[in-house]
């Protein structure tokens, strides 16, 4: 369907309901919401819940929920649904706002772009795009950044102030919901019953840092009466920056870094005042010889000195290294606002029409040092770069030859020049997002055999349009041109001097060769369901349930970089176009049998499964099966386990990704400089040297630097399979809740997940470390090498690895006690326990498996601790509510290298008040999080300012202050 189509239809149904709002101004009530668990628990009502589509008794559910409402998430005291998501111990991270991504790495090799300001949710380590986000249980569109084709949602786009509560299947759910379910489902259920008007403002900064400003102000309003209601709210949030240079931990490329001389390395050779390299066979400059400019620019002079002796040129050291680590973001800023409106009018019991629309906007915004200038055949670009002589007649070419590339079958006399554009600005990508989605549903129930039955039809509309704006970047083939001989540059064009050091290049010269990158990304979605539930008749532990359904969905996507980029004339990360679509068609069914219930040690024992058969335009059919058992030995004590299949379909960006750059932070086993295993290992020199690396022992770059992977998709990926086990227990006694609490449970589930024909690349780390230690021939393939030595590129497309198995134990205690004379107490504790986490990759001869337990993966950064766990315990008494809250990461070792990261305890406070005279409808909430002021553990391998942005927090105390108003 055309998109104009569309939206024309999504016009229509916001214009209807704009039209439900017109009569219910005058119905709105001041009343306490309360959510359907809680009436279900009230009143016996059967419900649906996250986990399964037959109604049932929210207390007997077939599988592990974690339940974060809004009161849970005001506690937090964050202005982002992803970070407060991503505190869940089982929760990996994902994407977030501490990522400041773009052209500090490019397009990780996960086939989805970058997703630049853009936030998402990762559970059980298996990556965001294998965890289904829903939205009162149907899709909703994925995100984008204009930087690629993410398979994943962009929770940023969903307007915080329409969340009534959250529910986290932690289980594979394929079965039920259809493809990406196989780490567990994120289901964002909506306000639908708010009676009256709420406003919240909030304000943050990082205290003593005066950074890192966060405003949040939300409005929402409900009315209506028995038959219509109507649901309306707006938000507005602004994030300002934290930056690297304000925060010790990022001050240099390394932690505890002082100077770029240390021996740890990590500093860019393309230097401020350039590095020039040349090679051995050049008539007229020692071997192998390394320099830079000795002033700059060069005292003013306008014609230099071709001699080196005594002349305007000295070695390069270490010393004249860029320390680019100071220019980059802590914290990305971003300003999103929008809105929701969601409607419903039941007609009769066999007919109600709900429609509901939400759209938010986002202006975010990355930063990166000044464009590293790196140009010659050792330049590891893959472009134009690579290729570029500078002619004698370039009348800033001092050394009287031509420095050849060798592109052009001569001897290349030079192997690489180096140099920080430091005259145009630093790199700024500016994005500008809009998310649409429109929902209609039609739902009743009915009459059969005597029994009631339920349906619902649904239509989903959404799209996403983002723009980027990048500034900083080059036009090669005009760089070219104006290093070239001066007789071709004519017209605009306007010699370039690259090598007179910081300020040499003037005006004139960058807008020649500079220019303003534009790209836009866009994806859309159109999806279908009609589900219907029921009872068929009694067996002796009560009805027997099923349901089933028909669901049918389109997706596309596309990619257009600029037409500079497109034509690989771009000097930073190179991109291509993409654009792919997919659709399928899917029936589930699902059945509940309950067959004992209230005879002793069998209070209950049920059986359930359900069956799904997909059919995708792109990755052809499969079905997938599920079953269950729940036992009930006593009314306290709930026993289950689950079995699942899942089935995780290729993404549009996954299949259709166009090839692209991924800059790694890597150690390379075959330098000769220090840390490198060349000089003092004879099985890694032998192998280095079959890899390309000259024998001599020339190649020396230092360790830690970035190392080109090359990215895209893959149109011949399989779509990925799972088995997923799943065994717990819940214990609920009724003494306490007869008792001292109103509420106590603890819940404990064993999982086992096992991923089959992983849709990921090989780790460039693993590929790299097998050639050069072991030979093989599978990753020495993928490992390429200039003639000099230096890595040009390592191939990290796409393909179906052998897989992932992961394993862990989750549990949760929740205690509320009754009222007292001291107020009310409220205890809730969750924690994670890893017990593995293992992946699987393809070698020459078998497979290879890399243990990451209780390891940091490093860049792409993530850690596996085997142990999370957050706390949270609360006190209300009058007007008065305080609560802490304390979460705890175990430590984690550096798979490059030994380097331990400590373990971390977090501390957050906040009280609230809320004066009684005013009826407890004004709140002044007041809150510190970090409150211990805890930096996060160093980390050597880690792509960005040191630390793993995945797993731990900003360094610095944040403290806010919030308003709440409510009737």
């Amino acid at each position: 369907m055309k998109r104009s189509s569309v939206t024309a239809r999504a016009s229509v149904l916001a214009l209807a309901i704009s039209a439900l709002a017109l009569p219910l101004a005058a119905h709105a009530q001041a009343a306490p919401e309360e959510t359907p668990q809680e009436a279900a628990a009230e009143t016996g009502e059967d419900v649906v819940i996250t986990g399964s589509r037959i109604r049932r008794d929210p207390l007997d559910n077939p599988s592990p929920v974690t339940v974060v409402d809004d009161a849970a998430i005001a506690k937090t005291g964050l202005s982002s649904i992803a970070d407060v998501l991503q505190r869940i111990p089982a929760s990996s991270g994902g994407l977030n706002s501490k990522f400041n991504n773009s052209g500090n790495f490019g397009n990780p090799p996960d086939g989805g772009g970058v997703g630049a300001g853009s936030a998402a949710i990762d559970l059980r380590y298996l990556g965001a795009k294998r965890t289904l986000v829903l939205v009162d249980g149907l899709r909703y569109v994925n995100g984008a950044s204009a930087s690629g084709i993410p398979g994943t949602v962009d929770l940023n786009s969903i307007p915080d102030v329409m969340i009534e509560r959250i529910e986290v299947l932690q289980s594979a759910a394929s079965a039920l919901y259809g493809s990406d379910a196989i780490g567990g489902v994120v289901n964002i259920i909506t306000k639908s019953g708010q009676k009256g008007f709420r406003a919240t403002a909030q304000y943050g900064q990082y205290l003593g840092d005066n950074d890192g400003d966060t405003q949040n102000y939300q409005l929402s309003w409900g009315g209506g009466n028995d038959r219509v209601t109507l649901n309306l709210g707006g938000f507005y949030t602004k994030q300002d920056p934290v930056r690297a240079s304000d925060r010790e931990i990022s001050q240099f490329v390394n932690p505890g870094q002082t100077s770029c001389t240390d021996p740890i390395g990590g500093c860019s050779g393309a230097a401020v005042n350039g590095r020039i390299l040349f090679n051995p066979g050049n008539p007229s400059l020692p071997a192998g010889g390394v320099i830079t400019v000795r002033n700059a620019p060069l005292n003013g002079r306008g014609v230099y000195d071709p001699t080196l002796v005594g002349g305007d040129f000295r070695a390069f050291t270490n010393a004249d290294r860029f320390n680019f680590a100071p220019y980059n973001y802590f914290l990305t800023p971003n300003e999103r606002y929008g809105g929701f409106m969601n409607a419903r009018a039941e007609f009769s019991d066999a007919f109600n029409v709900r429609l509901k629309a939400t759209w938010a906007h986002r202006e975010s915004q990355n930063q990166a040092a000044f464009l590293p200038l790196n140009i010659g055949p050792d330049a590891g670009n893959g472009n134009l770069l690579d290729t570029i002589s500078v002619d004698a007649t370039n009348p800033f070419n001092p050394f009287g030859i031509t420095l050849n590339s060798g592109a052009n079958g001569q001897p290349a006399t030079y192997s690489l020049i180096g140099r920080r554009l430091v005259e145009a600005g630093q790199r700024t990508y500016n994005q500008s997002v809009d998310t649409l989605s429109v929902t209609g549903t039609i739902d009743g129930k009915f009459d059969l055999f005597g029994r009631n039955w339920y349906y619902d039809a649904n239509a989903v509309f959404g799209f996403n349009d983002a723009h980027q704006l990048f500034t900083g970047n080059l036009n090669t083939a005009r760089l070219a041109q104006a290093l070239g001989p001066v007789d071709q540059c004519t017209g605009a064009c306007v010699p370039f001097n690259i090598f007179g050091g910081q300020g040499s290049i003037t005006p004139a010269m960058l807008a020649f060769v500079a220019f303003d990158e534009k790209s836009r990304s866009s994806q859309e979605l159109q999806d279908y369901t009609f589900n219907v539930s029921g009872e068929l008749f009694d067996l002796p532990g009560g009805p027997v349930g099923v349901a089933f359904g028909y669901e049918h969905r389109y997706q596309q996507g596309s990619f257009t970089p600029d037409p500079i980029i497109q034509a690989g004339l771009g000097a930073d990360i190179p991109a291509q176009a993409a654009r792919g679509s997919f659709d399928v068609d899917e029936v589930y069914g699902e059945l509940r049998l309950p067959l004992i219930r209230d005879v002793p040690f069998l209070q209950l024992l049920e059986l359930n499964g359900a069956v799904r058969h997909s059919d995708f335009s792109t990755a052809g059919g499969n079905t997938t099966l599920s079953g269950g058992a729940l036992w009930k030995p006593v009314s306290d004590l709930l026993l289950r386990a689950q079995y699942a299949e899942s089935f995780r379909a290729p993404s549009i960006g996954e299949l259709f990704g166009a090839q692209s750059r991924f800059d790694q932070t890597l150690d390379d086993p075959c330098t000769s400089a220090a840390g490198g295993l060349f000089q003092s290992n004879a099985t890694v020199r032998a192998n280095c040297i079959a890899n390309g690396v000259p024998a001599s022992g020339s190649y020396v770059e230092p360790q830690g630097g970035q190392i080109s992977v090359l990215t895209g998709g893959n149109v011949n990926v399989k779509p990925e399979t799972a088995e997923t086990w799943v065994f717990g227990g819940v214990y609920s006694p009724a003494w306490a809740r007869n008792g001292f609490a109103s509420a106590l449970s603890l819940e404990v589930n064993y999982y086992d997940i096992k991923v089959d024909g992983a849709i990921q690349s090989i780790p460039a780390e693993v590929l790299l470390g097998r050639c050069a230690q072991d030979g093989d021939a599978l990753s020495c393939a993928a490992v390429q090498r200039t003639p000099a030595g230096f890595i040009s590129a390592i191939n990290g497309v796409l393909l179906n690895t052998g897989g992932v198995r992961t394993r862990g134990v989750d549990a949760t205690f929740n205690l509320r006690t009754r009222q007292t004379g001291a107020g009310t107490f409220g205890l809730s504790v969750s924690g994670n326990y890893l017990l593995k986490y293992e992946e699987t990759v393809p070698a020459t001869e078998g497979f290879t498996s890399i243990d990451y337990t209780g390891t940091e993966r490093g860049s792409p950064d993530q850690a596996y601790p085997h142990f999370k766990g957050q706390a949270t315990i609360d006190w209300d008494i009058g007007p008065v509510a305080m609560a802490f809250t304390g979460r705890y990461i175990d430590n984690v070792i550096e798979n490059q290298g030994d380097n331990t990261l400590d373990s971390r305890f977090y501390a957050d406070v906040q009280a609230t008040f809320r004066p009684s005279w005013m009826g407890e409808r004004f709140g002044l909430s007041l809150g510190v999080n970090n409150l211990f002021d805890k930096d996060p553990p160093a980390c050597f391998s880690c792509s960005l300012n040191n630390y793993d942005p995945t797993t731990y927090d900003i360094p610095g105390r944040f403290g806010y202050a919030r308003l709440s108003y409510g009737f």
